[in-house]
């Protein structure tokens, strides 16, 4: 009762699909993955800002 199998997964997305629909659903992904995007870039920025500040004090 307690383990989820595949289908469980498989019908949650069936109903996610027509809850939501392909389009929103689609649009929804690429602002997931540019926000995932943006926030790496970010995470590779901050050591060098961290040292720069780290000299003026």
């Amino acid at each position: 009762m307690g383990s989820v199998s595949i289908w469980h997964w498989v019908i949650v997305l069936a109903i996610v699909t027509l809850v939501f629909g392909t389009k929103r659903l689609r649009n929804f992904g690429s602002d997931l993955g540019g926000a995932v995007k943006n926030f790496k870039e970010a995470m590779h920025e901050q050591p060098a800002e961290i040292e720069d500040l780290s000299k003026h004090v």
